[in-house]
Parts: C-alpha cells; structure tokens; sequence
C-alpha cells in the first residue's frame, strides 16, 4: 500500500469510506424499520414497532449504497484527472511559451513528483536555449569581423571577373549569417495577443512594395483579427517577398469567415513541383532550376512564415496558381485562447 498522502491511498480511502457510509445508512433504515412484527401477547399493548414509510422496503438502503458509490466514484475520476489536466495544460503553455510560470508542487505524492518532473525539463529546456542564444551571437560576431576584413581585401583583387566573383561568395555568406541570426531571432521572440487591423497591415505592406517599383496588388476585405503583429507582419513580409524575388510580381486576396482568415499571395512565376511543396518549408531547402541561388534567398523565407503562422494557431499551403505560378495560403483560425497578458514564445 502506497503512502497516506499518495493518490492511492486517497482513492482507497474514499472508497472504503464510502462503503462504509452505504452500509451503515442500510443498517440504520432496517434497524428502524425492517424488525418483525412481535407475537400476539395478553398483556396490555404497548406502542407497536415503528411503521415504516409509504415508500419503504429494500429500494431504500440500495438507493443509499448506489447514491454512495456514485458520488464517491465521481471525486475519484476528478481526484484521478486532475493532476493530468495540469500537466497537459502546462506542457501546451511550455510549448507556446519557455518562461510560463512553472507548476505548483502540491497535491498527491505522485503528482508532486510530476509536477517537480516538468519544472526540472523545463528549467533544462530554458538553460539550453538560453546557452544556444549565447553561442550564437558568439559566432556571429566572431565571423562577422574576419568576413569585413575578406570584403575590403577583395578589392584588391586585379582580375576584375575573379573580385566580382568573390566579392559576390562574400555578399552571399554575410546574408546567409544574417538570415539564420534573423531566423533564430524570429524563434525565440515573444509577443503579446492583441486585436489587429490585418487588412491595413497588407495594405502597408503592398504600399511600401509599389515604392520601391514592385507590381503588387490587393484585393478582399477582412475584419481585425486576435494576432501576435510582429509575428503575423513577418509571415506574410516573407511571402510576399518570396513571391516579389522569384515571379517579380504578386497579387494578395484577402478572404473573411466566421471560422477564419485566409490570405492568398500569389504570382505567375515559375512555380513549385508538387513533390516539393513541402520540403521548401524547411530550413535553408532550396529548389533546383528557377528557384536556386542566383535568384536570391538563403531558404529560410518560406520557414519563418510558416512558424510564424503556427504561432498563430493557423499554417500555410502552396498551390499552383491558375495558369501557371505558385499560390501561398495562410489561414488563421478566428478562434483565439490567448490574452492580453498571454506571452508566447518559441
């Protein structure tokens, strides 16, 4: 038998206590009611044994038993769920969010040695990220110094086709840093929930787009929606200009229901087989042909845009467009658990 302050030995204890309690509320009722009537005697009667009531028999104490074990049976499937519906609440929170406060020790013995269990994962998951952050910006600026110092001795190459050459391996290498370090970044940021215009956030995007030449149209309407803005403003930056780099163009469609939002981006560009849809959501995955190097890009465009998304609740698609071209979907469920003060982070 386990410890008195096990859930065991709380769920054997309210069982025998309510077994008990069945049994004696039994016994009251036939004591009071269930005697024999007495045998016939010539002395002078007295009170009679007590009748019992317009509904007794042996229902009664079997309603008592039945009613016992029910309510017992129900506070042990709460004293039994209780402790997993915590832990899964907190292992969804820790999923959304490394800093969320951590689970209180309290409860039955097995579920203070859970809860200790997860506070202890979670305080190593915290300590690694946090030593990953460091070393990364280690790194960065420990290369960022020695590929300055390659950049201004190119120019002293004399072949004017070979420092063109290198100079372009140069540029290439200080994006890909940079896009990682941003990528990375976009990993461990948190934002709070709150209302926002997302229709006037594509329209600032397409605006600054036309500014710098780009043909970018818009076209729908939606209401404002529960979002993360920073996050939600990458996700759909990274599509559009993944539309921009490879078609030069792009048309957003804006579609509202009660259930969701959904944003197409499409372009006329050369497209994505089908076989590699989902490949080009990983990280630094680049597609061969069209959509290579040259074109620009380190392949972490579409990877920030879909975890974007999924911090949101929601995720993104690819489909041929009509005609030829690649259509980008993002979908955000309206539906939203987060608060005011909810903080999210991944």
């Amino acid at each position: 038998m386990g410890r008195l302050d096990s859930l065991f030995a709380r769920l054997f204890g309210l069982l025998l206590l309510a077994i008990v309690l069945a049994h004696v509320l039994a016994y009251i009722w036939f004591s009071q009611y269930g005697h024999p009537p007495p045998p016939p005697s010539t002395l002078q009667p007295g009170p009679g044994p007590r009748p019992p009531p317009g509904f007794g028999g042996p229902l009664v104490p079997l309603l008592f038993q039945l009613l016992s074990l029910i309510v017992a049976a129900w506070y042990g499937a709460r004293l039994l769920t209780r402790p997993i519906q915590r832990l899964a609440a907190a292992a969804e929170r820790l999923s959304n969010d490394l800093d969320t406060q951590p689970l209180p020790e309290t409860g039955p013995r097995e579920a203070r040695l859970a809860a200790h269990a997860f506070n202890l994962m979670q305080q190593r998951i915290r300590q690694q990220v946090q030593q990953r952050g460091r070393m990364l910006a280690a790194v960065s600026h420990d290369l960022r110094t020695p590929l300055a110092r390659l950049k201004l001795r190119v120019e002293e190459v004399p072949s004017a086709q070979l420092r063109a050459r290198m100079g372009q391996d140069l540029s290439e290498m200080i994006s890909m840093l940079d896009a990682t370090l941003s990528y990375l970044h976009e990993q461990r940021s948190c934002e709070a929930w709150q209302w926002l215009d997302v229709q006037a956030l594509v329209e600032s995007l397409v605006e600054d787009a036309q500014d710098r030449g780009a043909a970018v149209q818009v076209s729908g309407q939606c209401a404002p929606l529960r979002a993360q803005p920073m996050a939600l403003r990458s996700c759909l930056s990274n599509l559009l200009e993944n539309a921009l780099r490879y078609a030069g163009h792009a048309q957003i469609e804006l579609a509202d229901s009660r259930e969701q939002l959904e944003v197409r981006v499409c372009d006329q560009g050369p497209g994505i087989d089908a076989t590699q849809r989902e490949a080009v959501f990983e990280a630094f995955y680049r597609v061969e042909g069209s959509r290579n190097r040259s074109s620009g890009g380190v392949g972490l465009g579409l990877t920030i845009a879909r975890e974007a998304a999924r911090r949101q609740g929601g995720d993104i698609r690819l489909e041929q467009t009509p005609g030829g071209g690649l259509t980008a979907i993002l979908r955000l469920p309206r539906a939203c658990t987060g608060t005011d003060t909810d903080r999210v982070k991944t």
